[in-house]
């Protein structure tokens, strides 16, 4: 399966409905400070089942709604979606409602008042359910190489067997 769009809407700083599209190769999310990477990064640990607020850098799950600016109210809720292409990928037989689509979406929500859901393309689902889609396809929240602000400077400047055990860590 590969990473083809990540929707996100009142999740953290993004307030209004963002669409972010994965081209083939490697994607690179560059930009000023403030302007929203580590969200990035934390929506799709989170869309895939983190569990830990302190991972997502906030004390408690409803930490990851928008809480409002001086010009923007405070959303409700906080939804993300992520869309995969999954040609060639034959799914378990559990899912197999799903085999005829070529994206598979795996979407969470949280509302202010705690009660969160999952949904597997618009379909309410447990997060096992997300697990067991994801088992043996080599995705998964920690399977994506998300390399941190100031790592690239040191894997250049490396000797090469410590540049080895960075890409193994």
């Amino acid at each position: 399966m590969r990473l083809k769009r990540l929707e996100l809407q009142g999740f953290k700083s993004f307030l209004d409905r963002t669409v972010l599209t994965f081209q083939n190769g490697i994607t690179g999310v560059v930009g000023p400070n403030g302007c929203g990477k580590s969200n990035i990064v934390d929506a799709i640990q989170w869309v895939m089942g983190e569990q830990s607020a302190k991972h997502l850098r906030g004390e408690s799950m409803t930490d990851v709604i928008f809480n409002g600016s001086d010009t923007k109210a405070a959303s409700s809720m906080a939804e993300v979606s992520l869309v995969m292409d999954r040609s060639g990928v034959a799914l378990p037989p559990q899912f197999a409602a799903f085999e005829k689509a070529e994206e598979i979406s795996i979407t969470r929500r949280v509302y202010r008042d705690g009660n969160s859901e999952y949904l597997i393309n618009k379909t309410a689902c447990r997060l096992r359910d997300i697990h067991e889609l994801f088992m043996d396809t080599g995705v998964g929240r920690r399977a994506y190489s998300i390399i941190e602000q100031g790592q690239i400077d040191r894997m250049i400047s490396v000797k090469p067997d410590e540049r080895r055990g960075l890409f193994e860590e």
